[in-house]
Formats: structure tokens, sequence, C-alpha cells
């Protein structure tokens, strides 16, 4: 027997924001970066709130577990009834490890900023400690409403937008494949990645006004995956990350198509059209994304004196167990050195 259940209410389109107007707020506490809180945008979102607002704008990127304890600290010392958290990946990461480590869990709102991570729908969250990011999976970590409005991705970087795109096709590909796929997983990313892969180039050169339907596509690929699971290629790209700091996107840029051909005789690629793992690679291009791990900026003697710990890492990682093929430590040094 298999399950589908989406708990969290979703909000989307030009003007989604007013949906925080009809909040019944009476005190709540705003997560974001330093970027959000200096440019008025935590503000915008704050004037949209009824009640008290105090906002916590010290998110870093891959929010590091001392940083979530200073947050838990003020969740607990405030007594929020709505958390908010504006942002990319890391802020709705920051925002989730508070629930998870804190006493009380206040209605949950999440509006990211970037079309990538699909934390808004998940039950995922990755959190760092000493180089090394520790997933979360929880099924409380959901949010209770995500709100998806094109007007917060109107000025993104093209550096941006191709790393949270190349996530959101990584997102697709795995969910397609992941032992915990259905046909209900797989129709949402299968569609998540066309839409991507046709639109990506066109929002990476400047058009705005497809964003929004690439928005959608990264919460479609969100829900897909939080169902079905991931696979290597996230193992992977978070072991990498959490040593060499790297992007998640051009990691999973680099790392899916070598994780696909492992794959091929387990995974359902097809789905994706007659040869997907070139379109991924044409796409990593015109997106200016480095081909591989050298080119990312990670040198060749670090990299090799961190081998077996970067198996390791991704051996305990929970993406792998959802991988459509087993994987072992050869199998992970045999990609790693493939993409070096």
């Amino acid at each position: 027997m298999q399950t589908f259940q989406l708990s969290t209410k979703l909000c989307f389109g030009d003007g989604a924001l007013a949906a925080l107007r009809e909040l019944p707020i009476q005190r709540a506490l705003l997560v974001t970066d330093p970027f959000f809180a200096e440019n008025g945008t935590a503000a915008r979102i704050a004037e949209l709130c009824k009640g008290e607002v105090q906002v916590f704008s010290e998110v870093q990127p891959d929010p590091p577990l001392s940083l979530v304890a200073r947050g838990v600290a003020l969740l607990q010392d405030f007594k929020p009834d709505t958390l908010i958290a504006l942002g990319g990946g890391s802020a709705i990461d920051c925002a989730k490890g508070m629930l998870s480590l804190g006493k009380d869990r206040p209605y949950f709102v999440a509006i990211p900023t970037t079309s990538g991570t699909g934390s808004e729908v998940t039950s995922f969250a990755i959190l760092t400690h000493q180089g090394v990011k520790h997933p979360l999976v929880e099924a409380a970590l959901r949010p209770d409403l995500a709100v998806l409005d094109d007007s917060l991705l109107q000025r993104l970087p093209k550096s941006l937008i191709a790393d949270a795109g190349m996530d959101v096709v990584a997102h697709c590909v795995e969910a397609v494949a992941a032992k915990g796929a259905s046909p209900l997983t797989q129709a949402l990313a299968v569609s998540a990645y066309e839409t991507v892969v046709k639109l990506l180039p066109v929002s990476y050169e400047g058009d705005s006004s497809v964003r929004g339907s690439i928005h959608c596509a990264a919460t479609m690929a969100g829900i897909a995956f939080d169902q079905a699971g991931l696979g290597a290629c996230h193992a992977l790209s978070h072991a990498l990350g959490g040593l060499f700091h790297i992007a998640h996107g051009k990691l999973n840029g680099i790392l899916l198509p070598h994780v696909m051909e492992y794959n091929r005789d387990y995974a359902p690629y097809k789905l994706l059209g007659s040869n997907a793992s070139f379109s991924i690679t044409r796409l990593r291009r015109r997106s200016q994304l480095p081909q591989s791990l050298t080119e990312a900026g990670i040198k060749r003697e670090a990299f090799l004196s961190k081998l077996d710990d970067l198996c390791a890492a991704a051996l305990s990682d929970p993406c792998s167990h959802s991988n459509p093929r087993p994987v072992s430590k050869d199998a992970y040094e045999s990609i790693l050195r493939a993409c070096l």
C-alpha cells in the first residue's frame, strides 16, 4: 500500500502575500537573513501581519546548530503563536531547526524567496555542525502555510537562479526514481522537470515573467521528493557541501549525470524524456555552472584526502536509503572520482 498526504496549504501567484492579512496573529517571530532585514522586505512582511512581530535576522548559509540554538532561545522567550520563515532554504531550515528543538510548536508559515529547495512543503531540514550537514526528517517540520509570491522573485542574481534551478532538477530526477515513488509523485516530478528545463534558461537570461511558473515547479518537486525520497546525488551533495562549502545546486549539477549513469538499469528515467542526462548536462552549460568538482573550486589533493570521510558521510545520509540501486563505499568512491 502507498499513501500520499499534503498537509501544507499553498497560496501562490501574484499578490499571494495578502494571505498573511487573514491570519489571526497575535505575536509572530519572523526568521530571515540580514539582506531581507536591510532591504525592507522583512518590514513589508511584518506590516501585513496582525499583532506584534519580532524579527530574528541572523540567518546565514548552511545554518549551524549554534545559530539555531540562539533562535530557540528567542522562540522560548518571545512565545509567538506564529513562526514565519522568509528567505531561501537556509532561512526555512533554520526555522525548522528551531521548531525541532523548541518546546511548543507555533503555526508555521514559509515564504520562499528562491525557487529551489522545496523546503516550504517538506518535512526535511539540513543543519550544519562542525562541517557536517545533518538532515532532519520530521513530519512536524512541514509548514502549515506556504506563500509563493511572484513579487519576491524579480531581482534574483543569475548565479542563484542557476543554482536553485539545478536543485529543482535534481529533486525531480531523484523523486522519479526513489524507492518511495508512486504515480502521484512521479506526475508531480515530471511536470516540474519539464517546466524547469524549458524555462530556466529564459529566467537565467533575465525574463522574470516565467519565475512564478518555476517557483510553483520547485514546490511541486518538493512535494514529490518529500513523499518519494531522494537518492545518492543528494547524499553526496550533502557530504561535499558540508566539507567544502560549495553551493548545493552546483554540486547537484555535477553529480546528477554520474548518479543517473550508476542507477540507469534501476530507475525509470525514461519518464523524463529520451535522454534526460544529456538535457541536464546541456542545461548545466547554458546556466554557466561548473562541469566538475575541480572547476567548482575543490582542490584535488584536499578532495582525495577527504574521500573516505565523504563516502562515510554519504552512506550515513538518509537519502542513501531511498536510492533505487543499493549503494556502497566503493560505489560512492567511483562516482566521486568520476566527478573530479
